[in-house]
């Protein structure tokens, strides 16, 4: 009863949570239809208390392999949920860019960071087809559960490219489609072949796979 309940609920909030920002339903990319894009109110989703033990997200953070001075991006960053734990392990010599198309979850983040004495993140008001990351200067890009939800695909897969350094990663988390059993909107979850498939038409190659986390994929690319 009580997972039946906990699935009812997610299921709600994501309904609640989207079509809230997009002016139109979003397009179909190379057969996937576009999620509608999560709105600020529904903040509180993010930091959850059940989320550690849904998306194991320590163990995530370890697998990325992140070290102490390292420059990274978190883009559709929310909140900062995941911002403000990579800040600490790339320390005081490193930099986290938190990226997201709403000021509103950016202030968010903000208030988070101060609270918990955080100086090394860096908020960026990004664009639909810009995340606006300098070039040439990041060692690793995270997306989670947020590539799904880019409205141009192609253009934002550019911008990243561009800001990667030669041997910089991009990794992407997503609920896994394949499995009927993880209780997120169809929309809102993507198919390890649909990820492979999009990431290298647009230059990037698949270099390493994780595959122990419980609901979602996680899939490190780099540069072609």
């Amino acid at each position: 009863m009580k997972k039946f309940l906990l699935i009812l609920s997610i299921l709600s909030f994501a309904i609640f949570a989207e079509e809230k920002i997009n002016a139109k339903k979003p397009n179909v990319y190379m057969g996937r239809q576009i999620a509608y894009t999560m709105h600020s109110s529904a903040a509180n989703w993010l930091t959850r208390t059940n989320r550690e033990k849904e998306e194991s997200v320590e163990e995530m953070i370890r697998a990325i392999e992140l070290k102490s001075g390292m420059i990274v991006g978190d883009v559709g960053c929310g909140n900062g949920y995941h911002s403000l734990k990579m800040a600490k392990l790339v320390g005081e010599k490193g930099k986290v860019y938190c990226v997201d198309i709403q000021s509103e979850m950016l202030k968010l983040l903000q208030e988070r960071a101060k609270k918990a004495g955080i100086k090394n993140c860096v908020s960026i008001l990004g664009k639909y087809t810009d995340p606006m990351l300098p070039k040439n200067s990041l060692d690793l890009i995270l997306l989670v559960d947020a590539y799904h939800e880019f409205t141009d695909p192609e253009a934002m897969l550019k911008k990243m490219h561009e800001s990667l350094k030669a041997d910089g990663v991009l990794v992407l988390i997503e609920f896994r489609k394949e499995d009927k059993k993880v209780p997120i909107k169809e929309d809102h979850k993507m198919s390890k072949a649909q990820i492979q498939k999009e990431l290298s038409a647009n230059q990037f190659k698949l270099v390493r796979s994780y595959d122990q986390l419980p609901w979602q994929h996680m899939l490190i690319y780099g540069k072609k």
